[in-house]
C-alpha cells in the first residue's frame, strides 16, 4: 500500500501447533507418514510467517501450543514474538487471545497451515473490520481459516460449536447475532490427503502425484 494508506493496522496472531513429528498434521500423516505430514507443516510455517512477518500494517506474534514450546528457539521461525495459547479446546484458546486484545485496534488471527495465504488476504480483513463486527475466512471443509473482531466479544460465541466438523463457521455465525460479520476469501486449511494432493498440484501443476 502507498503512504497515506486508510488501511486500519491490526494485531496479527498466528495460531500454530510445535512442529514434530507424530503430534502436528496427524489426520495427514495417517495418510503420507508421520515425516512427510511434518515437512509440509514445517514449510507451510516457514512460508506463511515468512510473508505476513514484514508488512507494516500488523503487529504480527506466534500463539503456539503446547505452551511449554513458547521458549524453544529451534522450533519456531525467527523474529517473531510468541506466545502460549493455554487450555482448552481451540475455540477456548482463540477467546483467551481475543479477550486478551487491545482496544484500540482490531485483531486478526490465523491459521499457520493454509499454504494460500498471502498478506493481502489478511490486508482485506483489516479493511473490512472498520465497518464490520467481525470477519471470518471460510475454509473449503466448513471451518474457518482466518477469525477477526473489532471489540470484545460476548460470552459464549464459541460454546457448544462443532469444531473439526463441517459446521463450525454455520455454528459460530449463529451464535454471533446481533454483530455485524464479513466473510472473505475461502482458503484451504490442508488436513487430510485430498487436500493435501490439492495443494501439491496447485503448487506444481506438471508433477505426477
Amino acid at each position: 500500500m502507498g503512504e497515506g494508506s486508510a488501511v486500519q493496522l491490526c494485531d496479527l496472531v498466528v495460531f500454530a501447533k510445535a512442529p514434530v513429528a507424530g503430534q502436528v498434521k496427524t489426520r495427514l500423516a495417517a495418510a503420507v507418514g508421520a515425516e512427510a505430514a511434518l515437512q509440509f507443516y514445517q514449510d507451510t510455517l516457514q512460508a506463511v510467517t515468512a510473508r505476513l512477518r514484514d508488512a507494516a500494517l500488523w503487529h504480527i506474534e506466534i500463539a503456539v501450543t503446547p505452551d511449554g514450546t513458547a521458549s524453544d528457539d529451534l522450533l519456531w521461525p525467527r523474529g517473531i514474538p510468541r506466545r502460549p495459547q493455554g487450555d482448552g479446546d481451540i475455540g477456548a484458546r482463540m477467546a483467551r487471545v481475543l479477550l486478551g486484545a487491545r482496544l484500540d485496534r482490531p485483531i486478526v488471527i490465523v491459521g499457520s497451515d493454509i499454504p494460500a495465504l498471502q498478506p493481502h488476504h489478511v490486508e482485506r480483513a483489516c479493511q473490512e473490520l472498520r465497518r464490520h463486527d467481525l470477519v471470518f475466512g471460510p475454509a473449503r471443509d466448513g471451518g474457518f481459516w482466518l477469525l477477526g473482531a473489532r471489540r470484545p466479544l460476548p460470552p459464549g460465541l464459541f460454546h457448544g460449536v462443532r469444531w473439526s466438523t463441517e459446521y463450525a463457521l454455520v455454528d459460530v455465525l449463529l451464535r454471533s447475532r446481533g454483530l455485524t460479520s464479513m466473510l472473505v476469501d475461502t482458503l484451504e486449511d490442508v488436513d487430510d490427503e485430498a487436500g493435501y494432493r490439492r495443494h501439491l498440484a496447485e503448487r506444481d501443476p506438471t508433477r505426477t502425484i
